[in-house]
């Protein structure tokens, strides 16, 4: 006889698995992006929320003659199990990518290729983190890294940026703080180009200043750059790595400059740590993609990949421009970053609005955009949104501003007319219509 699951003593729960699963699965939640996606992807919506790559921008030709010359040339082997440090004519051809962003003297050796710089973030955080342990980020930080370390029950610290990216003061006194707790710091979290969600960029001073201070401190830095070749008018300064082998592992990806859908990102790192990175591969997949490491190899050898970049730019500095100049049109009253590359613009809302409840009216208005709560471990963040720019055109932006208008201002209208938006007047006001089908 079957005995029934036994039941969750903090509340019914409907899996008959729950008490099976592992502690660490806890902190698997669903992100703020992820769970718009699915509306997001519905035609009449004007998508401002996801960081997606415009990747309609690649000549088909170019990558279908990529994919072609990889199948003539190297099918049987791209059709194959791979190592697991990665295919060595792809770690070649990604020195001269870092190359541009300062980082020289290192070989092939020194790279190990992965299943997008997620799964780097994945395999570092296995390698380095017990319960407990503590990662510092930026406030706000990407929210695919939040919720990895946080899967791995590590606690995160922020740290507060301004316009030249971390504070250097509160590192250093969040570092003592946390010592004096007896709290184990394992690694600094950074996205210093283009930050996501903020859009900031960390000056080349303040790089330095972050670095002495680390390793003053014996503090790892790990340096996520996705979008450091995507600035619009000068480059981006040297990557933190170019200042310092020891003390940094560095992880680049092609979803952005190239397509997300290879799945193709990789890590540079002290030797000690590129070998468990190797040994943490193999035990996950066995080897990253052969097929998908060759088609991006043969791409980056048969085209001109940097005026590709460069196409790139352009693009999304016209649609950078479009969102600033209409949220300047439509809703001078707010601040928000600039960004001098990548995706994103950072939107402070007046502080009596909530990003998070006005997002199912927003959708109603056919625009999405990611509520700030995501980019935080601490559960601040009502009072932002992160607006993205890369994929939808110049005009499909101008009216996604116009929608999102439309909605901030009855909101703050709504407020004047009924004070306090949480109040039983207010909610029946705002939620006199049917909600939006999210499905």
């Amino acid at each position: 006889m079957t005995s029934a699951p036994q039941s969750n003593s903090a509340g019914q729960n409907f899996d008959p698995w729950y008490s099976s699963y592992a502690s660490r699965t806890r902190g698997l939640t669903v992100s703020e992006v992820r769970a718009l996606f699915a509306v997001a992807s519905r035609p009449e919506v004007v998508s401002l929320a996801g960081g997606s790559p415009f990747v309609e921008a690649l000549p088909d030709e170019r990558v279908r003659a990529a994919f072609d010359r990889m199948m003539a040339e190297s099918g049987p082997n791209a059709l194959q199990y791979g190592g697991g440090q990665g295919l060595p004519q792809l770690r070649e051809r990604i020195l001269d990518l870092v190359a541009l962003e300062g980082i020289t003297g290192v070989s092939p050796d020194d790279v190990v290729t992965t299943t997008g710089s997620q799964q780097a973030l994945d395999l570092v955080s296995k390698l380095f983190l017990d319960p407990g342990d503590v990662v510092l980020a930026e406030s706000p930080s990407y929210v695919g890294a939040l919720g990895t370390f946080k899967s791995y029950e590590a606690e995160i610290r922020h740290l507060e940026m301004d316009a030249d990216g971390l504070d250097p003061e509160q590192l250093t006194n969040t570092i003592h703080a946390l010592r004096a707790e007896g709290k184990q710091i394992k690694f600094l979290y950074t996205v210093p180009n283009y930050n996501n969600p903020t859009g900031v960029t960390m000056s080349a001073q303040r790089r330095q200043e972050i670095l002495d201070i680390c390793l003053r401190e014996n503090v790892l830095i790990l340096e996520d750059n996705p979008y450091g070749l995507l600035y619009f008018d000068e480059p981006a300064p040297n990557s933190i790595r170019a200042l310092n082998e020891s003390h940094v592992i560095y992880l680049g990806s092609f979803s952005k400059i190239l397509s997300p859908g290879v799945r193709v990102g990789f890590v540079i790192a002290p030797h000690a740590v590129r070998e468990k990175l190797i040994l943490a591969v193999e035990s996950s997949i066995l080897s990253p993609s052969m097929l998908n490491q060759y088609l991006v190899t043969e791409y980056l050898e048969g085209t001109d990949w940097q005026a590709q970049i460069d196409t790139f730019r352009g693009i999304y500095r016209e649609r950078r421009d479009a969102l600033l100049g209409a949220m300047e049109e439509h809703l001078p009253q707010l601040s928000w970053t600039t960004p001098m590359g990548g995706f994103f613009s950072w939107v402070d809302l007046p502080p009596q609005l909530d990003s998070k409840q006005m997002l199912p009216r927003a959708v109603k208005e056919l625009v999405a955009y990611t509520p700030g709560t995501g980019f935080y471990a601490d559960g601040r963040g009502h009072t932002q949104l992160r607006l993205s720019f890369s994929l939808p055109t110049p005009d499909r932006i101008r009216q996604g501003v116009r929608r999102l208008a439309t909605v901030i201002n009855d909101e703050l209208e709504l407020l004047e007319t009924f004070g306090d938006l949480g109040s039983p007047a207010a909610e029946a006001a705002r939620f006199d219509q049917a909600p939006p089908d999210l499905r």
